[in-house]
């Protein structure tokens, strides 16, 4: 899951999340247990539909899941960790700075205040709100050929369907369910992939 250099990042942060995200209400003390399989190794299966070398933004990062995972597990992408929250942003570029991730930008605002410039080739986000909403606030960050990967639950397909007017302003083919992680997580991680054709 993690190369053997990047393993003791993963791990740095791992203890973060259940001592600084714990005292700062950023992970709920219940989740400590389960850090590891519903939410470092949830997140970092995300990594998996993106590209080499893709630019890629975190909407609403809140504790660094997936953004700061994806991070870690892949150095060569250049992730920017969009979230409006200052205790939010502020622990992500203390993360970011204690763990040495140099391909780590944080952005403190709403999705929707961000200039994207050219777009970001993947968009992602993980807890955030609907798909309808999501599209929203993701979909005008997305680079024209460039794709959202929302982390979704077994609803999926069900939130594509009711989203399915918003996502056509901006995609021309249907939104598709991708899983990934199977094999390595039970139950693997659900995405909804959107890409930007208009």
């Amino acid at each position: 899951m993690f190369s053997p250099e990047r393993f003791p990042l993963a791990e740095a942060y791992t203890h973060s999340l259940a001592t600084a995200g714990v005292e700062r209400g950023l992970i709920g003390p219940r989740e400590v247990p389960r850090l590891w399989e519903r939410h470092l190794l949830n997140c970092a299966v995300v990594t998996d539909a993106v590209p080499e070398g893709a630019s890629v933004a975190d909407v609403g990062s809140g504790a660094g899941l997936p953004g700061v995972v994806m991070a870690i597990r892949r150095p060569d992408l250049r992730m920017t960790l969009i979230e409006p929250l200052l205790r939010r942003a502020t622990y992500l570029e203390e993360v970011a700075d204690d763990l040495g991730l140099t391909n780590v930008h944080v952005v403190r605002a709403r999705a929707e205040d961000v200039d994207p410039g050219d777009g970001f080739d993947v968009v992602t986000s993980r807890a955030v709100a609907a798909l309808d909403k999501l599209a929203r606030w993701c979909m005008p960050l997305v680079a024209v050929g460039g794709q959202m990967l929302a982390m979704k639950g077994e609803r999926a397909p069900e939130e594509i369907a009711a989203a399915g007017k918003v996502l056509r302003r901006w995609s021309r083919g249907s939104a598709d369910v991708l899983v990934v992680g199977e094999g390595v997580l039970y139950p693997p991680t659900t995405l909804v992939r959107v890409v930007r054709t208009k």
